[in-house]
This record gives C-alpha cells, sequence and structure tokens, in this order.
C-alpha cells in the first residue's frame, strides 16, 4: 500500500469509528435520557431493544473500523 492509500484508509476507519459513537450516544444514550426524564411517555421495553440493538451496531462499526487499520503497513 502506498502512503495514500493507508491515509484514506485511516479516514475510513475514522469515519467508521465516529459513526459507532453516534449510533451509541442516538441509540443508546438518547432513549435512556428520555425515558430517565419522562419526556414522551417511553415505555422501558422500547429503551431495551433499541438499546439492545444499537450497542451491537456501534460494536460492529468499531471492530469494522480497527479491522481496516489491521491492513495498514509501514
Amino acid at each position: 500500500m502506498s502512503l495514500v492509500e493507508n491515509e484514506v484508509t485511516k479516514l475510513i476507519a475514522n469515519a467508521l469509528d465516529r459513526a459507532s459513537t453516534a449510533s451509541l450516544s442516538i441509540g443508546v444514550l438518547a432513549p435512556l435520557a428520555s425515558y430517565l426524564y419522562d419526556r414522551g411517555r417511553v415505555p422501558i421495553g422500547y429503551v431495551f431493544a433499541v438499546s439492545y440493538v444499537f450497542v451491537f451496531v456501534a460494536g460492529g462499526l468499531h471492530l469494522l473500523a480497527r479491522r481496516m487499520l489491521g491492513k495498514l503497513e509501514e
């Protein structure tokens, strides 16, 4: 891989990692805050179901980013 290809790989991996952080915020923290502050009467089952899915989505995106970085050469 050339230096340019390495940098492109790093940029893509960083974007995936940021997407994992965003999905964790949106899918876990937002429904939890909504439930705790009693906004919109969110049922706790919905909070757990959405959080469960988004934790795996965030983990998958993070692992994909790590896998991409594993392909880098010195």
